[in-house]
């Protein structure tokens, strides 16, 4: 479904990102794994290799909150692999706060991460991926940025600017054949839902309509998905990977 093609996934050392290199990896891509810590990321090339023996994987240092870093990136996808066809823009920050406990640090760190991170990969895969026919940018949002939620008015501006951004580069890159989709998942069982109070994590489970968390591997079977030609005529578009959530 990807042969041939190159992924590059932001946050890959763990959870959705890793979930998705795996399936991307099954599908036949060369996966850049990007995240901060490279012992992390090499773990995770060895927990992708376990399941697909061959595949063809790239760790690579990238902090997406600094724009120096994201260039590196991209620089280095750009010297040994010269074309790109899909981005996953995962990486991502939660901070719990009130909005009138969140300090300007929280407040700049989950922008940064989280909005400031998936331009700053679009701009430079846009321009590869032009050079190289097309592709698909996948950002990843949240219910949270579409709905809000009590108690998270930072977390959810930032990715409600990405979906934002998402509809906007839709319109922006369509002429060079890129699509640009977000995917907004629920709760999903990752180390951000781990990390939530038993109370919250209750009211979480509550509001999902079919009863259960998502797992990461749904998230990445939609991301494959929109990274793949079955979604050739999709561009800004928002898909919900919740589970019937109401928040």
């Amino acid at each position: 479904m990807l042969k041939d093609k190159v992924a590059i996934i932001t946050g890959a050392a763990r959870g959705i990102g890793l979930a998705t290199a795996i399936e991307f990896a099954r599908a036949g891509a060369t996966v850049v794994l990007a995240g901060r810590d490279l012992p992390s990321l090499e773990d995770a090339c060895n927990t992708v290799r376990g399941i697909v023996p061959d595949a063809l994987l790239d760790p690579v240092v990238c902090d997406v909150a600094v724009a120096e870093s994201v260039r590196d990136c991209f620089q280095f996808v750009m010297r040994k692999h010269k074309r790109l066809h899909v981005l996953v823009n995962n990486a991502g920050i939660l901070e719990d706060a009130l909005i009138g406990m969140a300090t300007p640090k929280q407040i700049e760190r989950t922008f940064a991460v989280n909005t400031f991170g998936p331009l700053y990969c679009s701009q430079y895969a846009s321009r590869l991926m032009a050079r190289s026919g097309g592709g698909s940018i996948i950002n990843i949002a949240s219910i949270m940025g579409v709905n809000g939620s009590a108690g998270l008015s930072v977390y959810s501006g930032s990715k409600a600017a990405v979906i934002g951004i998402t509809k906007s580069l839709a319109k922006e890159l369509a002429p060079n054949a890129v699509r640009v989709n977000a995917i907004s998942p629920g709760f999903i069982e990752t180390d951000m839902a781990a990390a939530i109070t038993p109370e919250k994590y209750k009211e979480r489970m509550d509001s999902i309509k079919m009863g259960h968390a998502g797992k990461p591997l749904d998230v990445a079977n939609a991301a494959l998905f929109l990274a793949s030609d079955l979604s050739r005529y999709i561009t800004g578009q928002v898909l919900g990977v919740d589970g019937g959530m109401v928040v």
